[in-house]
């Protein structure tokens, strides 16, 4: 048994496969946190702004927000690709017939 060549692939492939698993987790907890500072953008966006100066930080954190939009679009992008890829490292070692 702790000869089988089929054996290590398998221990090989699932811990690669929990690795990549693992940095899907960390991104979507990214995006977690990025859809909180989002929102946080959107409160201050909701606030009336009497002066000139608050008005003009109000359309920095309104330029801010639109970037983190784009962060937050990547984000997804990437953890939906890593998750993707997990599952594609776990399946192409199911195909495993052994040894040529």
């Amino acid at each position: 048994m702790g000869n089988d060549p089929g054996g290590s692939i398998w221990g090989v492939t699932a811990q690669r496969s929990a690795e990549v698993q693992q940095l899907a987790a960390r991104l979507i907890l990214c995006e977690a946190r990025a859809e909180e500072v989002l929102a946080g953008f959107r409160e201050i966006q909701m606030q009336e702004w009497q002066s000139p100066a608050g008005q003009a930080y109000r359309n920095t954190v309104s330029l801010q927000a639109a970037a983190m939009r784009r962060v937050l679009d990547s984000l997804h992008e990437a953890a939906s690709s890593v998750t993707s890829h997990a599952r594609a490292v776990l399946a192409s070692e199911c195909n495993y017939g052994g040894p040529s």
